[in-house]
């Protein structure tokens, strides 16, 4: 099962949810359904390695911010 990020728009939360086939992902606080796919950066080893190697998830500098939620934001 896939885990997704997602921001509550009802709880103001930010939750990871498992989520199957195409059910509707449940924001696990409040129960709700208004949830906001957030983009995230995938993870993984090195081998060999003990830190996670990060994706490149903020748009490069020049370019606006993604979402609402973007790291490059105050």
């Amino acid at each position: 099962m896939p885990t997704f990020e997602y921001h509550c728009q009802k709880c103001e939360q930010e939750v990871e949810v498992f989520v199957r086939g195409q059910e509707k992902p449940v924001c696990p606080s409040c129960q709700s359904q208004e949830l906001e796919k957030l983009i995230s950066a995938p993870a993984g080893r090195v081998s060999g390695g003990s830190l996670p190697v990060m994706g490149g998830a903020c748009p490069p500098s020049d370019a606006p911010p993604c979402n609402p939620h973007c790291c490059r934001l105050p």
